[in-house]
């Protein structure tokens, strides 16, 4: 079974963009998604490689599993 693994924020961006989320803005160094249904904003910092808990804190945050997290990296 695959692991999560650190990854740019561009592609984890891209990745919260395929599963509907909406990009609102940027501010400082942060880049700020809201998703339907989701009671608070994605808060993606512009890191080289964002680290393993940001990425499964912002998973939670949208309702994903890990399993459909790597599929969709897998597309993109």
């Amino acid at each position: 079974m695959s692991r999560i693994t650190p990854i740019s924020f561009q592609k984890l961006i891209k990745v919260f963009l395929e599963i509907g989320c909406e990009y609102k803005r940027k501010k400082g160094s942060h880049h700020i998604l809201t998703c339907p249904n989701c009671k608070r904003p994605v808060v993606i910092p512009e890191y080289n490689e964002i680290d393993v808990d940001i990425i499964k804190n912002n998973l939670r945050t949208v309702g994903l599993s890990k399993e459909e997290y790597l599929e969709i990296l897998k597309r993109i």
